[in-house]
Parts: C-alpha cells; sequence; structure tokens
C-alpha cells in the first residue's frame, strides 16, 4: 500500500489509530498500528469489512489476530524482510531514543542553573558572584548548542537510514507482486490493483473491465510434451498479454493456466476487441517443444470479458467474467465470451 497523506491528515489518523489501539488487548507495535492507520484511513476496504465483522462479533483484537489481519490484508514483503526491516527500524528508534534523552537531560540540567541563577538575582546575591553565575550559563549554553548539534546529526543519519529502509521495503513490495514463472503481476498484485480502481470509482467515470483467460487443455499438452513446455507455453502466452496492454493496463497470471487483463479505462466495446486480438494471435503463434523444433500443437485460449456496472463488487465483478469465460469452454474453446450484461 503506498500512503499519500499529509502531515495533518496522518496526524490525525494517528490518532484515531490509538484510540482504537488502546481498546484491545494486542500490544502498541507497528504491525497493531499498520492495520488500524489503514482501517481508519479507508484505504483498505478488505481490512475494514473484516474487522468490522470481527467487532461485531464483540470480539477483542489479541496479538494472534492482528499479526494475522497483517498478514493476510496489509502484509507485502516477505517475513525475512519484513523482519530485518522491523530490527533495523528498531536501531533507527533506538538511537534517536537515546539523542533525545540526552538533550532532555541537557535541557533539564541547564534549566535548573536557570532557575537558581534566578533565585540568586531575586535575591540580589549576583551582586557578590556575577562572573560565576555568567560563567556557569555560558558553559551550560555552550553543551546545550553542543547536543542539539548532535541531535540534529543524529536525526539526520537517522533520516537516510530510513529511507533506504523505505526503498528495500517498496523494492520487496514489488517483488512480492510479481509472478516468477512469466513476470507478469501475480493474483494478488491483481486483486490490490482492481481494488484500488474500484475503491477510487465514483460511480460516475468508465469502470474497468476484465478480460478472463484460460489456456485451452492446457493439462494435455503438460502430458504430451511435458511440464517444461508446459511452463513455455505459459510464459508464451503471459509475453503476448504483456505485449498487448499499455498504459493502465495490467496483465496477470490469475493462477496456474489463467490470466487476468484489467482495463481501468476501457468500455466493454474495447474490452471485447483486445481479446479477439489476444485470441487471434495466440491461436497463430508456433510454439516450439523444449529442447527440439517440434511444434507444440493447438495453443489457444478461451476468454470472458466484462465491465464493471455501478455498485458491482470486486468479487461479484470476477464472478460475471468467470462464467463468461465458462460459457466460451462450454462453446466449444478458443472463442471470447462477454459477461451477461457485459
Amino acid at each position: 500500500m503506498e500512503y499519500r497523506d499529509d502531515i495533518e491528515k496522518s496526524a490525525e489518523y494517528l490518532r484515531l489509530a490509538l484510540a482504537h489501539m488502546g481498546r484491545h488487548k494486542a500490544g502498541m507495535h507497528p504491525v497493531s498500528y499498520a492495520i488500524w492507520y489503514e482501517y481508519v484511513a479507508g484505504i483498505n476496504p478488505a481490512l475494514r469489512e473484516r474487522i468490522d465483522a470481527l467487532l461485531e462479533d464483540g470480539k477483542e483484537l489479541d496479538d494472534s489476530a492482528v499479526h494475522r489481519l497483517f498478514r493476510d490484508h496489509v502484509a507485502e514483503i516477505d517475513a525475512h524482510t519484513a523482519q530485518r526491516v522491523s530490527e533495523s527500524f528498531g536501531k533507527v528508534m533506538d538511537k534517536v531514543s537515546v539523542s533525545t534523552s540526552q538533550v532532555a537531560a541537557e535541557a533539564s540540567q541547564f534549566g535548573r542553573v536557570l532557575e537558581r541563577w534566578s533565585e540568586d538575582v531575586a535575591a540580589g546575591r549576583h551582586v557578590t558572584t556575577p562572573t560565576h553565575n555568567a560563567a556557569e550559563l555560558l558553559s551550560y549554553s555552550h553543551a546545550m548548542r553542543q547536543t542539539v548539534r548532535a541531535l540534529h546529526t543524529r536525526l539526520e543519519e537517522s533520516h537516510r537510514e530510513v529511507e533506504t529502509l523505505r526503498k528495500e521495503v517498496e523494492r520487496a513490495r514489488e517483488e512480492a507482486m510479481i509472478d516468477g514463472l512469466t513476470g507478469l503481476t501475480n493474483r494478488r498484485g491483481f486483486d490490490r490493483a482492481l481494488a484500488d480502481h474500484l475503491n477510487g470509482n465514483d460511480g460516475l467515470t468508465q469502470g474497468p473491465s476484465l478480460l478472463l483467460a484460460d489456456i485451452d487443455r492446457f493439462k494435455r499438452i503438460n502430458d504430451d510434451y511435458g511440464h517444461l513446455c508446459g511452463d513455455k507455453v505459459i510464459r508464451a502466452v503471459a509475453k503476448i498479454l504483456r505485449d498487448n496492454v499499455k498504459g493502465k493496463d495490467i496483465a496477470a497470471r490469475y493462477g496456474g493456466e489463467e490470466f487476468v487483463v484489467v482495463l481501468p479505462e476501457t468500455p466493454v466495446e474495447g474490452a471485447l476487441h483486445l481479446a479477439e486480438k489476444i485470441r487471434r494471435t495466440i491461436e497463430a503463434s508456433r510454439i516450439k517443444r523444449v529442447g527440439s523444433n517440434e511444434v507444440v500443437a493447438s495453443v489457444t485460449i478461451s476468454l470472458g470479458v466484462a465491465s464493471w456496472r455501478p455498485g458491482e463488487s470486486q468479487s461479484e465483478l470476477i464472478a460475471r467474467a468467470d462464467r463468461a469465460l465458462y460459457q466460451s469452454k462450454q462453446l466449444g474453446r478458443n472463442r471470447v465470451t462477454p459477461a451477461a450484461g457485459a
């Protein structure tokens, strides 16, 4: 999830998140803060729906529940990276904590010196030891300047370290959204991207269209030519999909031999046209068996196309596209079928 809230909004979300955290059994740690931040900010509909369901049952969230929510709805990096980043961030915060404690101690000492000097002035005692008092004040003032300067340096260092961690997390998130075999967006990345598009739609603008595709008789390809050849077919289909999307469009591997294309601003007519173009391209392609020039026979795909309708949920949109895909299979495969109501 990308956070773009300004300091005023994020401060308000912090206040609201802390209020929620205080009402539950889970510790006041970054994992708990992350789920409540996204909850109060309203940027994670699936998480909000899940938490609301738990709260309706009168449950208090403990650490187990919080970590499960984080894993299912927030985490976008692997556990090893998350642990390493968490430890590094902890070290950064420890450094800042030590520096701020030093400043607090110096400020407290300086305040006591000023208070004593003020008492001396009020009692007329400064007349006898003005030089001593001035020297002491100058000494503590110099010490304060040095401490504040050190804190400033430490904060600059911490800022650089946090920026490095941020880039590492962004890189890990991107990698976690990529399918290893094809290089396309994976199922998780697709779910997140489609949710973002639907969440940002006001019901007045053109909603996304979906192409749901499945390689025909893929099991037979694996059985006749082997799994290495099957993987090659999947990569070849993925490349054709990638070559035919542009701009904000997203091609993803939905699972196994299934693919999905998200077209954020394309009406159903344009989606059907693209689906037919992809179908023809794959039908005309000649994919050779691994290690030889033998052509894999009859690689085709079936597609279902659906365009979002106002008020429709993510699962309902996908279900309509899936039913259209199933109809393509039932009607003989290697064809494009629009969903009911498109």
